[in-house]
């Protein structure tokens, strides 16, 4: 396969269609300054409610894609908007983006409760509402009792929970989550792959999600966007049609082997492309 596979993106299972698209990507792409092009042009857009996850092999631009949709990183080409204004201009919006990454990345010596309250001190929210805005984003994330604890005293799935928290906090509206439970044992893992589907749908959030599991992509996902490397390229999407909310039945489930069979196929393709 050579580009990227047209594809409308429905509503999610048991959602209505969003009116403007949350993010539009319009033939963005990245070339380095010493001339690697990381990402051919993509086109994507997805709607607010969406869950969708990168799946790809190692280089397919993934990660790069999701950080020029945070405004971490500056796209070479391309337009790029967020609910139809460019994402340097996302603070003229009432919504607004968090980003999760792939390590908690806590200070060491600040209690949970300052870790989470970190994104609304730098954006000067009064004490007092900063608190309890913390406590509700502990509280989603089954944390509360945790508020006064160092992050040295919690387990690794833990510690992500309080990252999660910490991109809670600010309320947002889009989600992106760069690989944040790869480094977790499977049971940790789907724990935390289950809570995020429930804070996911009580909030509304629309999410973008990268990983390299093609089960957390199907147990996860509305939407999979498969990418393919040298360079970064979309190559594939598919829409997972399972209803929410999902448990660890649909994951010994004919339809999500189903599912998981046409993802690794497509992996398989997307691995082997030049």
């Amino acid at each position: 396969m050579t580009g990227a596979q047209a594809a409308t993106p429905a509503a999610p299972p048991g959602r209505a269609a969003a009116g403007i698209p949350a993010v539009e990507c319009l033939s963005v792409e990245k070339t380095y300054p010493n001339g690697t092009q990381a990402l051919l042009p993509v086109d994507l857009k997805i709607a607010e409610g969406e869950f969708v996850t990168l799946l790809g092999p190692s280089g397919c631009g993934k990660s790069t894609l999701l950080k020029m949709v945070a405004g971490l990183l500056e796209p070479s080409d391309g337009r790029l908007l967020l609910w139809r204004k460019p994402v340097a201009q996302l603070h003229e919006c009432a919504q607004k983006l968090s980003f999760v990454f792939q390590s908690p990345t806590l200070m060491p010596w600040a209690s949970v409760r300052s870790n989470v309250r970190l994104p609304l001190d730098l954006a000067g929210v009064p004490r007092q509402e900063a608190d309890a805005r913390v406590a509700d984003a502990l509280a989603l994330v089954g944390l509360a009792r945790f508020a006064d604890a160092l992050p040295r005293a919690l387990s690794g799935g833990m510690q992500m929970r309080v990252s999660i928290a910490r991109g809670l906090v600010t309320e947002p509206d889009l989600l992106l989550m760069d690989e944040p439970f790869g480094a977790l044992d499977e049971i940790t893992r789907h724990k935390l792959d289950s809570d995020l589907l429930e804070l996911w749908q009580r909030k509304k959030l629309t999410v973008i999600f990268v990983t390299h599991s093609i089960h957390e992509a199907v147990f996860l996902s509305s939407r999979v966007v498969m990418m393919a490397a040298r360079p970064g390229r979309v190559v594939e999407q598919f829409h997972i049609d399972a209803p929410y909310p999902r448990s660890a039945d649909f994951m010994v489930s004919p339809e999500f082997a189903r599912h998981a069979k046409t993802l690794q196929d497509s992996l398989l393709r997307a691995s082997t492309e030049e």
